[in-house]
């Protein structure tokens, strides 16, 4: 591999802005096969005689499961073989599960689809991020913060028609499954085509010296054997659960709170409190990737983890405790959207910080499962929920563990860092 500090970096230049360009926009493409699911539990649950606990198994088992560890599997194939490959059949498992959920009758052919799309979503994520990565070691907060991004506010220009379809008399949740799922799919294939990593030739400029890195390129078995990945892998699993549970269950969480129908008004626009909510957090979701991501390349990973999990602990405690006004929970969903939305810049970044450029797409596909880890969490969440009678003893939970994991980052990860795995 070519020492990137001794080579002009202008000669990359307009060739990674187009890489990234693709990578964004197959990630806009392939939120939805996330983000919307939540729009079609009630429909799906009117529609069959399955429970909401049923339904949702084909989300946090299948989808999240499928969709986060498989990675490492698909990310290994991509840094062998490049990524425009890997993309393309990524956008065709994403269609063909839409296009099952679309017409199937059974929660057996349900959870096959959602594990098909969450197979192809997984694809997806992991090798844009992967590309964005290997292209940007000077900006690689930055870089990856606009890869999440495009995964956490893709879906909020389609929240509203998706819910328009879903409610029109005349089409429904099969319509929406059908003409979402291939419209969604076509794109990532057409960004698909686009895509290539980093070659020996192309001259990248080098990553920051303020900022920790690894003098090696450490192989995936390696970075397997540090302490410093497995403090990672229990931080952002650990982190990741407010969100994905508040994905899967916001319909749920409005109804009970009974906010979901309240009209809300926010800078001039009025709508019920959960589409609002619902685009809030993608918005929100989508904004801080970037941001946290720019803002750790200039005052350190760890520092920007911490700021992360703690804005988003807090929220949730000012969630649960105006649960009964609408607008409050618009924006306290909105601001516990936008600490939750960081991890998936930071973690990226650091992660390749620590272990290195070379097998950046591998060793972010390993850490990546931590969220399937997260999704086990969640389920073991719903059955609290059962237990307690509500959300109350869920949203505590919750904020606990955004202070474990903000603990974890300002005290513990910086001195294991330090040592170097």
């Amino acid at each position: 591999m070519s020492n990137p500090s001794t080579v002009p970096a202008a000669s990359a230049g307009s060739t990674r802005w187009v890489q990234l360009t693709a990578g964004i926009l197959a990630m806009v493409a392939v939120a939805n096969f996330q983000y919307g699911w939540t729009l079609f539990v009630p429909p799906l649950e009117k529609a069959h005689s399955w429970s909401t606990d049923e339904i949702q198994v084909a989300f946090f088992v299948f989808f999240v499961l499928s969709q986060t560890w498989l990675v490492p599997f698909e990310a290994y194939l991509a840094d062998r073989f490049g990524p425009r490959l890997l993309v393309v059949c990524g956008g065709l498992l994403c269609t063909t599960g839409w296009v099952v959920s679309s017409g199937t009758a059974s929660l057996r052919a349900l959870y096959f689809a959602q594990a098909l799309s969450g197979c192809g979503s997984g694809v997806v994520y992991g090798v844009s991020m992967g590309s964005a990565l290997k292209w940007f070691p000077d900006r690689r907060g930055l870089a990856a913060g606009l890869i999440a991004a495009a995964f956490g506010t893709g879906s909020a220009a389609t929240v509203l028609p998706i819910s328009k379809v879903i409610n029109d008399p005349a089409l429904g949740y099969r319509d929406a499954f059908l003409w979402f799922g291939l419209g969604q799919g076509l794109v990532i294939v057409l960004a698909g085509l686009v895509m290539r990593f980093p070659r020996g030739d192309d001259a990248l400029p080098a990553a920051p010296v303020k900022l920790l890195q690894s003098s090696r390129d450490y192989t995936p078995g390696a970075m397997l054997k540090a302490p410093t990945f497995w403090l990672l892998y229990i931080m952002m699993a650990v982190g990741a659960v407010p969100g994905l549970l508040m994905i899967g269950q916001m319909s749920k969480i409005a109804a009970d709170f009974g906010v979901a129908k309240q009209p809300v008004t926010l800078l001039g626009l009025t709508l019920e409190a959960l589409p609002f909510a619902l685009m809030l957090d993608r918005v929100t979701g989508g904004l801080t990737r970037p941001a946290f991501g720019w803002v750790s390349d200039h005052i350190g990973r760890e520092r920007a983890i911490f700021l992360a999990f703690f804005l988003e602990g807090t929220s949730l405690a000012f969630l649960l405790a105006f649960r009964h006004d609408p607008l409050l929970f618009v924006l306290t969903s909105g601001v516990a959207f936008f600490g939750w939305g960081a991890i998936f810049s930071l973690f990226p970044a650091v992660s390749t910080d620590m272990f290195g450029r070379q097998y950046a797409t591998t060793n972010y596909g390993i850490l990546y499962t931590a969220k399937g880890a997260a999704s086990l969490l969640v389920s073991l969440c719903g059955v609290l929920k059962t237990l307690s009678g509500d959300w109350t003893a869920v949203f505590f939970l919750m904020i606990a563990l955004d202070g474990l994991a903000a603990v974890l980052a300002l005290f513990l990860l910086p001195r294991v860092r330090g040592r170097r795995g």
